[in-house]
């Protein structure tokens, strides 16, 4: 029998069993309440989905003892020691992401859908590329899903009883600061116009959305002042997000190859929104001028939610010790760590984050478990008062000004004072949280 029919359209059997219930006693009343406790919440719909980004398949990865000949992503640098799952220096062999797929399908087989956010090509020059090799790569890895996921599909609305969900798919590599064909341009595409239009309609049907994209707004977090949007398109996105965060169940996206999230907060300085950005399965090692050591492990990831409400209850993230696959020349997937748990928090929601954020600039414990998450537990070294920094500000300030201006607050401070520092600011926000 299903809780509608055991509930009824207007809930006598509740109001029932409360009613008996005053009759009980205390024991007996606990247990009462217990069991409708229990019942109202088989109300919600709890569901699972997949996020995985960055796969970059590097097609002429070999395991060659040619150090120079191992793989094109690589560039000019050596790879001495390469193994048949990759290298750190390098893109994902074909092994690899065929790993990572398959270990999706033994750890939640059935999930309600795959957010799969690119990027699927190696790190090489545009021209050894051409349209043609992006193409067939993305047919492999498409090919690839399906196959592993058979049904899988693309699809605005959500499961759900309410069907009350909607995905907002975005093309944010017209915002990326690199793009020299959209600079100068208003509104590349008129996307804002549109995500205008879509909360707008959302919010007038009581849907609620998930946004996805490819390249984040704000800053990353392995060095400084590294933005990917151009100014003008991050303060548009990041307009959007306060205006319509009531409908914005949550934002994935990938491109940094790291764990880490972003919050995002109202004018009063309440947190309204976060965004997660979900780890690599390439273990590519940046190029990028200041990040000192920025490999990381390949890593996947899967949400659990509310189907009714979208709601983010937790996120669950697995990977494989790279160097531990090559050595014993066998992959194994395992548990990283359970969002609520690594960071004492009851869900994976706006304020949640804002008090894991608080944690992590606060407490060196706290502090050290998310920089070895960061790069899915490749680095492990000590996360002093300069990279708290640098994380910190990434996380809590999208905005290009008040990036620059939590940068600033702390490079003036006397570095024991920094923790305090960083409390009282945080401490504002927490106060003002609804």
């Amino acid at each position: 029998m299903s809780c509608n029919n055991k509930l009824g359209s207007s809930g006598e059997p509740i109001a029932a069993a409360a009613a008996a219930a005053k009759r009980l006693p205390s024991m007996r009343l606990l247990k009462w309440l217990t069991f409708l406790a229990h019942w109202v919440v088989t109300w919600a719909e709890p569901g699972k989905f997949w996020h995985i980004s960055d796969l970059h398949l590097d097609p002429n990865y070999t395991v060659s003892k040619d150090p120079l000949r191992v793989c094109p992503s690589a560039g000019s640098q050596p790879v001495p020691n390469a193994g048949l799952w990759g290298d750190y220096l390098c893109d994902s062999p074909w092994v690899l992401i065929n790993s990572s797929i398959y270990a999706m399908k033994e750890i939640e087989p059935e999930p309600d859908f795959i957010l799969w956010t690119g990027d699927d090509t190696p790190h090489v020059p545009n021209e050894r590329l051409g349209e043609a090799a992006v193409l067939e790569i993305v047919e492999r890895l498409t090919s690839l899903l399906r196959e592993v996921f058979p049904g899988a599909f693309y699809s605005e609305k959500l499961p759900g009883p309410s069907r009350a969900g909607r995905i907002m798919v975005l093309n944010t590599n017209l915002y990326y600061s690199n793009n020299e064909q959209t600079a100068g341009m208003a509104d590349p595409g008129l996307q804002f116009q549109w995500l205008e239009d879509v909360l707008t309609n959302a919010s007038q049907a009581g849907e609620m959305v998930y946004i996805i994209g490819h390249v984040p707004p704000g800053f990353f977090e392995k060095t400084r002042n590294k933005p990917w949007f151009r100014e003008d398109f991050n303060e548009e996105y990041l307009k959007l997000v306060r205006k319509h965060h009531r409908v914005i169940a949550g934002q994935f996206f990938g491109h940094h190859h790291t764990d880490s999230f972003r919050m995002f907060y109202d004018d009063a300085g309440a947190p309204i929104s976060v965004m997660f950005l979900t780890p690599g399965v390439t273990p590519w090692k940046t190029t990028l001028p200041g990040v000192v050591n920025g490999a990381n492990n390949p890593g996947i990831r899967v949400l659990e939610y509310d189907r009714a409400t979208l709601k983010l209850q937790d996120m669950v993230t697995y990977f494989m010790n790279l160097s531990l696959a090559n050595s014993q020349e066998s992959p194994r997937w395992e548990l990283e760590y359970r969002l609520t748990e690594a960071y004492g928090v009851p869900d994976a929601g706006a304020r949640s984050m804002h008090s894991a954020l608080t944690r992590i600039a606060t407490n060196q414990g706290t502090l050290q478990r998310y920089y070895v998450y960061n790069s899915v537990s490749y680095d492990l070294a000590s996360c002093g008062e300069p990279c708290r920094t640098e994380h910190v500000c990434a996380i809590q300030q999208v905005a290009f000004d008040a990036y620059a201006t939590c940068l600033q607050a702390f490079a003036t401070a006397p570095e024991p004072l920094l923790p305090l520092l960083l409390a009282s600011f945080l401490g504002l926000h927490a106060l003002l949280a609804p």
